[in-house]
């Protein structure tokens, strides 16, 4: 897949009438967490909403919102660099930015990525932390794949699906 072909996307899933719903939000909210936690919040649900975004071929962040509380999972700390929602996501976890020389180390294993946050933000849904963890370590997915197969484990694949093809077709 080609840097053309990569895709930024945020999605919302919630529960209403007692099945899962996905709506696309602007693509504006990749790179903005705030904004991105204020729109989850505005998205009625009985049991919270879940915010999945992926940035091109390089990182996803996963978001359960449920009232006041705020569960953030991000794939890959050495995003923190180049992207602002990762760094913006360290920052929300109080996970400091890795300096150069941690950076260093950190990209050294190219063969894995490094996550922070919550890996039990699925636990409840049937998604435990070492699978969270498998997923999102494996390089050779893309964010979008990941979180493909994230819906599919967590019951909601289909809208998840058809939100991505309403915009990407």
């Amino acid at each position: 897949m080609s840097d053309e072909d990569s895709l930024d996307f945020a999605i919302v899933i919630y529960r209403e009438d007692d099945r899962w719903e996905a709506e696309m939000l602007p693509v504006s909210l990749t790179s903005d967490l705030e904004g991105l936690i204020h729109a989850l919040r505005q998205q009625p649900s009985m049991s919270g909403t879940i915010g999945l975004v992926a940035v091109g071929d390089e990182f996803f962040v996963a978001l359960r919102v449920f009232g006041e509380r705020v569960e953030v999972f991000l794939s890959d700390i050495a995003a923190s660099w180049d992207f602002p929602l990762a760094q913006q996501a360290l920052e929300y976890l109080d996970v400091p930015v890795p300096d150069e020389d941690e950076l260093d180390a950190i990209l050294q294993d190219e063969e894995t990525a490094l996550p922070a946050g919550d890996l039990s933000i699925f636990a409840d849904l049937g998604l435990d932390e070492m699978e969270l963890g498998i997923l999102s370590g494996d390089i050779d997915l893309l964010p979008e794949d990941v979180l493909s197969s994230i819906a599919a484990r967590l019951g909601f694949s289909e809208p998840f699906e058809r939100a991505i093809d309403s915009v990407f077709g």
